[in-house]
């Protein structure tokens, strides 16, 4: 017998029994996955005498672990129907506007406008049939077999880069498949989601553990959506759509050519946004940009302003952080004390003077700015500034988007950019990868470089750094006139080397192991380019890595 802790009491149970047997018959059709220990685990997860006295937490939609692993398992069941109904019919899954996730068909001719119907109902068949969804181990060899007979060749190309010697698959009947996720116990445990047809296949919707475990109205993202769909089709051009594309760059010797290649996209969008920005001068007096974290910002700044440079405008550029407010004046404002206080909140900044500082200049005005003082935390006055006519002023920060902070100039006299990494990237055409993971696996590398923070701190805040996205950020991404995808097509390849070294510092024992492990898992499979000498000075990637001609 093994003792373990489940639901606040300690039990006996036989070695080999399974978790989801402790739970009640009514709740198990409420539940996703648990967690023995540190570590998330299916419910089918057999306990052992390693897990002698564990703690054992059930999961539900309201946990990131299990709302993932909710996510997952929804697309394996619509593999699965595509599989029963259209056997030959290779399909593509990917990450898409309003919190959603897209299916198309990569099968040329095939008309996915008369298949949605057909598959919204086999879908509905599985999960009533409530099929167990079993795990099994094999090994490559066989993997290799049974891909084949799915017709998942995708998944054979990427078996050559996994380290290990066996592989993880899940069989559902007489199905397999697997989503490099953990799975739900049954087809039956999937009760909410909806299927909407949306060119050129149809969208997928299903709970956000951030809200609540409900599924968000779906809003048409008309910027979003059309970034998306440029890099989707940069990346079929450029064939780098998968992990493996990518790593078979690396392996034919192109991986000059490629870095180059993603480079030249980043300078291509530079001068589009200067021709814009150049062909509206006369207006334009406001450049703002906004962007979530690690999306590049800084960085994009310097190369933004050295664009318009070459065109004869010389851009001021103006910082938000020193108009934020003392203290114990933003405690007053929110009513808390200083340990609660939500300092990413829009009225920590002085917006009146912010607006007032800004119609002076606009109006040719002299003003002397403000200089916030991080070491006192006091506001001080700043440097003197008067501006020439045609003169754009730069604003960057997380509120840079919002019209309450800029209300007093008027909004044709405004160019917003709103700057994120969008890749369209999949591990396998079933597997896309999280584009939140990429710009937290950014933040890693970037803190553990040049702040002395370990990986732990960095996932510890990541979740209170998300809130502040939703919050203030995302909504304002619609308004912006230019959206600069700042993704670099190579760059986990460079980045992988950095962020595993601190990634692998967490055990199994610490509470970030979580997180880690799942970005360990979407790491190992890319090949690691660790000549960056390749990389150019002046590259985004440098902000995170090092060596950034801009920090001379």
């Amino acid at each position: 017998m093994i003792k373990v802790k489940f639901n606040d009491k300690e039990l006996s149970v036989k070695d080999g029994t399974r978790v989801l047997e402790l739970v009640d018959e009514k709740d198990k059709k409420n539940l996703v996955v648990c967690k023995v220990g540190a570590q998330v685990k299916e419910l089918n997860y057999v306990l052992t005498e390693k897990n002698d006295g564990m703690t054992v937490k059930l999961l539900n939609l309201n946990h990131a672990e299990a709302g993932k692993a909710y996510e997952a398992s929804l697309r394996y069941i619509v593999a699965m129907a595509f599989y029963r109904v259209y056997p030959e019919v290779k399909i593509r899954f990917s990450y898409n506007i309003s919190r959603s996730i897209s299916c198309h068909a990569m099968t040329k001719n095939f008309n996915m406008s008369r298949a949605v119907e057909v598959i919204s109902k086999e879908v509905k068949r599985i999960i009533d049939e409530d099929l167990p969804i079993q795990r099994v181990t094999v090994t490559i060899e066989e993997a290799t077999e049974i891909y084949k007979k799915f017709h998942l060749d995708d998944k054979i190309e990427i078996l050559k880069y996994r380290p290990e010697n066996t592989v993880h698959l899940y069989k559902c009947g007489e199905y397999y498949n697997y989503l490099h996720n953990y799975m739900v116990p049954s087809t039956g445990c999937i009760h909410d989601y909806t299927i909407t047809p949306y060119s050129p296949g149809f969208i997928i919707q299903y709970p956000r553990h951030e809200l609540d475990a409900t599924i968000p109205e779906f809003e048409e993202e008309a910027n979003y959506g059309k970034t998306l769909q440029k890099a989707y089709n940069w990346a079929e051009r450029a064939k780098v759509q998968t992990v493996n594309d990518i790593n078979r760059k690396i392996d034919r010797g192109e991986i000059l050519e490629f870095v180059q290649m993603c480079e030249a996209r980043h300078n291509k969008q530079l001068a589009e946004l200067g021709d814009l920005i150049e062909n509206d001068i006369e207006d334009i007096r406001l450049v703002a940009i906004a962007g979530p974290s690690s999306s590049g910002k800084t960085t994009f700044c310097n190369r933004l302003r050295i664009e318009l440079l070459s065109r004869g405008i010389n851009p001021v550029t103006i910082s938000m952080d020193d108009y934020y407010f003392e203290k114990d004046k933003i405690c007053a404002i929110q009513g808390k004390p200083l340990e609660e206080l939500d300092l990413e909140h829009v009225n920590c900044l002085d917006i009146e003077l912010f607006n007032k500082d800004l119609f002076d200049l606009i109006n040719g005005e002299e003003v002397t700015l403000p200089r916030f003082n991080f070491k006192t935390g006091k506001r001080e006055a700043g440097k003197t500034i008067r501006l020439e006519p045609n003169v754009p002023i730069i604003i960057e920060g997380i509120h840079a988007l919002n019209e309450r902070l800029t209300k007093s100039i008027p909004k044709h006299q405004k160019f917003k950019i709103y700057i994120a990494p969008q890749a369209q990237l999949n591990i396998d055409n079933h597997s896309p990868m999280s584009i939140t993971n990429v710009r937290l696996i950014r933040r890693i590398v970037r803190d553990m470089k040049f702040r002395n923070c370990p990986a732990a701190t960095t996932i510890d805040m990541w979740r209170s750094v998300r809130n502040g996205e939703f919050r203030w950020i995302y909504p304002n991404e619609e308004n912006a006139d230019y959206v600069f995808n700042s993704s670099l097509g190579y760059e986990l390849c460079v980045l992988k080397k950095h962020a595993m070294e601190a990634l692998q510092k967490i055990t199994a024992s610490d509470p970030q192991y979580l997180v880690a492990n799942r970005l360990i898992k979407n790491l190992k499979y890319f090949r690691q380019i660790d000549d960056e000498s390749i990389i150019p000075c002046n590259s985004l990637l440098r902000e995170f890595i090092g060596g950034s001609c801009f920090n001379v």
